[in-house]
């Protein structure tokens, strides 16, 4: 399958399931180890990265499917299961890179390398015959209703300066602060949690190169990575998404870009895999985290 015709069809089941008022990467609540959040595969335990994740989470929602294992045909018959008369599988894509010697123009032999676009069948674990790894069947977890420890010790580890107050939920770039509402306006700390995961990810806009300057229609895309990242972010912490900044402005925008262009979907998912890798590696590193933007680089898209 060529890229652009790949494109547009994971681009389009994201489209569809935007009209239908669905997000796919909303998910308020967390019970079972195995139901939807992040899409797994059952081969490594590891999320989905970069598009397949929101290819897989749309199509699950269209189809009703509650767990978040998927894996090919072959990994699901290794763990010694079958996959179910008349399932239909999903198609996600692997760059998969290829190393060479080739000659420069100065006559010499060096290294070089590519990547080769190639497309591969998963199926839903729910589909299979393999029950221990449905929705339901997992060791329960707990949810919390109030403080949730793990995202307040990343916010300590990265040094964050927050302050609270003013009725307002804001990065300002210029201080270099996140303001936040005190936690007694909202409903529950769910929505807290959220709405401070986003303002995170623009935080973390200019401390990885992210330049507004250089991106069409910016306020909109920068708030679609924004949602895109936090979602990533609070369901690898295990923290229920309440999705409350979702807006009926930035869905029109949304759709319009990605109906006129399939590309803008992919560019937003990769830029929301960079701010949660870049939140995720500093964090677990030695290293001071207290990084200055003025020392990085702006590439642009």
């Amino acid at each position: 399958m060529k890229v652009a015709e790949t494109r547009k069809l994971v681009t389009q089941s994201i489209i569809d399931a935007l009209q239908e008022g669905k997000k796919p990467w909303a998910k308020g609540w967390v019970d079972c180890p195995n139901t939807l959040g992040l899409a797994k595969s059952l081969s490594t335990g590891k999320p989905y990265r970069g598009i397949n994740q929101w290819v897989l989470q749309a199509i699950a929602y269209q189809r009703g499917i509650q767990s978040n294992g998927f894996a090919t045909f072959n990994q699901i018959k290794h763990l010694k299961g079958h996959v179910k008369r008349g399932s239909k599988s999903i198609k996600v894509i692997f760059w998969k890179p290829i190393k060479r010697e080739r000659v420069n123009d100065s006559g010499k032999l060096v290294d070089d390398s590519f990547a080769v676009l190639k497309t591969f069948n998963v199926f839903s674990v729910e589909d299979t015959s393999l029950k221990n790894f449905k929705a339901g069947f997992g060791q329960s977890i707990e949810p919390s209703f109030d403080r949730f420890e793990q995202f307040d010790n990343l916010i300590e580890k990265l040094g964050v300066d927050v302050r609270r107050g003013k009725n307002k939920a804001f990065y300002s770039p210029n201080d270099d602060v996140i303001n936040m509402p005190f936690e007694s306006q909202f409903s529950c700390h769910d929505e807290w949690y959220s709405t401070f995961a986003h303002e995170l990810m623009h935080w973390t806009e200019k401390r990885i190169g992210f330049d507004r300057s250089k991106i069409e229609d910016a306020y909109a895309f920068a708030e679609l990575v924004a949602e895109m990242g936090a979602c990533m972010l609070l369901n690898e912490l295990q923290i229920p998404y309440a999705n409350i900044t979702n807006s009926s402005n930035y869905i029109g925008s949304w759709l319009e870009k990605m109906n006129g262009g399939t590309s803008y979907l992919f560019e937003a998912s990769s830029w929301a895999t960079k701010f949660v890798d870049f939140i995720t590696s500093t964090v677990n590193s030695e290293k001071e985290v207290l990084i200055s933007p003025e020392s990085l680089p702006f590439k642009g898209v």
